[in-house]
């Protein structure tokens, strides 16, 4: 009888998981079906260069099925639920995907409504979001208007896709007005939960000095617990207010939603999954990728294309009965961009904080560590190609998975 993989989700880390693993399981004993819900794919790293004008919205977007291979039954469905125990996936409608291995790649998604008064009074006016399309599109449309005026950026709570994503606003935030002559009249604010600019302390510190050197006063330990959009006030739990002209928000997140219905997340929706096999720590036969996970890594692509690679590998050593290999090392590599054409880059695991150095080669580069440089700039924008033509397709890139300590120093 002919097995089953079914990968719920054709984002980044289930299309790249089903290019790779339809090349590699034997069409004649498996099959491999992937479902989402529509067929529309985007570039999540393009949104944030969307309201700076960098990036045309046409440019983050393509239709799905042309990115999975033809041998991949692609399914444009919603989900109603998971049964695990019966090892069976129930689409919207009825319709019933029965499976020896399934690989959960349901990302994540953000819950402005869940911040009280956030999607009330002046959303969309004064207050935007720019980790969804419309809400890029829309924030690029005020940003050609704004003339001035205290802009805060705020996260509300921890953790969230691409966590360098809200400090590069800041950065290109701060280039953007400059560039149009109006920096002067632009008070910009972070306001974050964490204790400093970023999770990482070495990181942490080089941010927190570059923001200051540009002006950007940082609100630390701040946790968002309503706004009042016809006073333009936010507010925290502990008491605290800070008032805006224009408020961008990233969003509380969570796991998908099917996967809360279906009894198999945490209290947020991510999945309990191995932090080093990315098998379930439930169900053998279910393995999570990507931002779907519960795991103490970054939620950005780089890390669900390494964690690709480790999970390329196990299941198809779950295939054929053989024991699985713990070597995701939480692994993550962010190129941060930094305004006026240059970027920084950061390359960490769970263990190891960023470093300085040189990437990937050691001694050579041609990126630079915790350093900006206009190289780095380049390589980001270039990484859009990669993209869209390597990193799904499931091709190899020439990086190692495991975090290497080679070129760097303390």
């Amino acid at each position: 009888m002919m097995k089953q993989v079914v990968i719920l989700g054709a984002g980044t880390a289930g299309t790249m998981m089903a290019n790779k693993l339809v090349r590699a399981l034997p069409a004649t004993d498996w099959k491999i079906t992937v479902v989402d819900r529509d067929d529309v794919h985007i570039y999540q790293p393009g949104l944030l260069f969307v309201p700076f004008g960098t990036y045309r919205p046409e440019q983050v977007v393509r239709r799905r099925k042309p990115l999975v291979d033809s041998s991949v039954d692609c399914r444009l469905t919603g989900i109603d639920r998971v049964a695990p125990d019966e090892k069976t996936v129930y689409l919207q409608g009825g319709e019933k995907l029965r499976y020896d291995i399934l690989i959960v790649a349901t990302g994540s998604r953000i819950m402005p409504e869940s911040t009280p008064g956030l999607t009330g009074v002046g959303w969309k006016d004064s207050a935007f979001d720019f980790y969804t399309y419309e809400g890029a599109v829309s924030l690029a449309r005020k940003l050609e208007r704004f003339e001035g005026g205290r802009l805060v950026v705020n996260v509300v709570e921890m953790p969230i896709k691409c966590p360098v994503a809200p400090l590069e606003f800041l950065f290109l935030a701060d280039a953007y007005f400059t560039g149009r002559g109006i920096r002067n009249k632009v008070e910009i604010v972070y306001a974050t939960p964490l204790e400093g600019a970023f999770t990482k302390p070495k990181a942490s510190a080089a941010f927190g000095d570059m923001l200051a050197r540009r002006g950007i006063s940082v609100i630390g330990d701040f946790a968002a617990s309503e706004v009042d959009g016809s006073k333009r006030v936010l507010r925290s739990y502990d008491g605290r207010e800070t008032n805006y002209d224009l408020l961008v928000t990233v969003p509380s997140h969570a796991g998908a939603e099917v996967i809360s219905r279906s009894g198999m997340g945490d209290g947020s929706g991510w999945l309990p999954t191995h932090k080093h096999t990315l098998q379930s720590a439930k169900w053998p036969e279910v393995f999570a990728i990507g931002d779907a996970t519960d795991l103490p890594s970054s939620k950005a692509g780089a890390v669900a294309h390494f964690q690709s690679e480790v999970l390329f590998e196990n299941i198809l050593r779950f295939a054929r009965g053989a024991a699985l290999a713990p070597s995701f090392d939480g692994h993550a590599n962010c190129f941060i961009e930094t305004g006026y054409g240059k970027a920084m880059l950061i390359d960490f695991n769970y263990n190891t904080e960023p470093l300085p150095g040189r990437f990937p080669l050691p001694g050579v580069g041609p990126f630079t560590l915790l350093e900006e440089s206009s190289v780095n700039h380049w390589g980001k924008l270039a990484f859009e190609w990669v993209y869209w033509n390597v990193l799904l397709a499931g091709k190899e890139l020439p990086l190692d998975h495991r975090m290497l300590t080679a070129g760097k120093w303390s």
